[in-house]
């Protein structure tokens, strides 16, 4: 499973983490302006916006599980087993293919209110991108520095809502999520006060007791709350350093570690990578399960006027600093 957040400081950020119990080689991959962008059912664009994300790169195509464009625009697809539900073609319309949806939106929408309306001209499709590789069951946070929304394909139709906590995770749908905050009400970052009864003589026995009831199991609604919750108090300095690291450590508060959720027989999910991008600088940062140092792409560091696309693979050994 997975979650995504925002964060704003003097640039605006943006990032997941991805949990799953194995990588499917996962490539940092920047799409330069003239990649000739093939659409299966809407046409071709040879010229669009660049971008950078995370992708499984497959026939030198990228299928984005995140991304940043150049002016700005971030989006990230999770998991939505269940409950996502993709349409038919259908004539007389703009039909998307669910793996294509990320390229598709951050290719030609320069932000949030561009892609709103591009949204509402969308049919969103079931066509797999061959048969090996069926229609992954997500939905999808879409942001930049002026907000957030969510969007889920499910079987009443498509939804849209405004995501003003930024955070997105699995299931159950949106919504219900937001509605689920009403009972965390009382979460508070000081030092908790009787409220319990006046007649009795409670006192806090430590230090260190703000967020009491904050959940702390790995189930996506706990994780949107628990996350929402420190996004919403966090707090950090203006540099980028400084915001980058403030965002990992947002993110760290959902970490999975290996043996913590086991998904079948001696199969444990763990947070595979976890991503942070600066959506106004187009640098991509990340860090893996077994490398926490942070690692840069900046993808103005390459001709964004290319045809081909450029991919990295993630670093994933750990170096230790010797201090002496």
């Amino acid at each position: 499973m997975c979650t995504a957040a925002t964060y704003q400081t003097k640039d605006f950020y943006m990032g997941r983490t991805l949990d799953y119990e194995f990588s499917y080689g996962e490539k940092i991959a920047i799409m330069p302006r003239n990649y000739p962008l093939q659409f299966r059912h809407d046409g071709k664009k040879i010229t669009h916006y660049a971008l950078i994300g995370m992708a499984h790169v497959i026939d030198d195509y990228p299928l984005y599980y995140d991304a940043v464009n150049e002016k700005g625009l971030g989006m990230a697809g999770l998991n939505f087993v269940g409950n996502a539900c993709y349409n038919d073609v259908q004539e007389n319309v703009r039909n998307v293919a669910q793996y294509e949806f990320i390229p598709w939106i951050l290719s030609q929408c320069a932000s949030l209110n561009e892609a709103k309306k591009l949204i509402k001209e969308m049919n969103l499709v079931k066509t797999p991108y061959n048969e090996q590789l069926p229609a992954a069951s997500l939905h999808w946070i879409i942001a930049d520095k002026s907000g957030c929304i969510t969007v889920e394909s499910v079987k009443e139709g498509l939804k849209v809502y405004e995501n003003p906590v930024g955070i997105l995770t699995n299931n159950p749908a949106f919504d219900k999520q937001m509605f689920n905050l009403n009972n965390y009400m009382f979460l508070s970052p000081k030092q908790p006060v009787n409220m319990f009864s006046k007649e009795l003589d409670l006192k806090t026995y430590s230090r260190g007791m703000g967020a009491l009831g904050l959940p702390g199991d790995l189930s996506s609604m706990s994780r949107f709350v628990r996350v929402a919750f420190t996004k919403m108090n966090a707090k950090s300095k203006s540099s980028e350093k400084e915001s980058v690291n403030q965002f990992f450590h947002i993110l760290g508060s959902v970490e999975q570690q290996r043996g913590c959720c086991e998904v079948a027989e001696e199969k444990y999910e763990i947070t595979i990578y976890t991503s942070c991008w600066n959506s106004q600088k187009g640098i991509y940062y990340y860090t893996t399960y077994d490398r926490r140092q942070i690692t840069a792409v900046n993808m103005h560091k390459i001709n964004l006027d290319g045809q081909q696309l450029i991919s990295y693979p993630m670093l994933n050994d750990e170096e230790f600093y010797e201090q002496n």
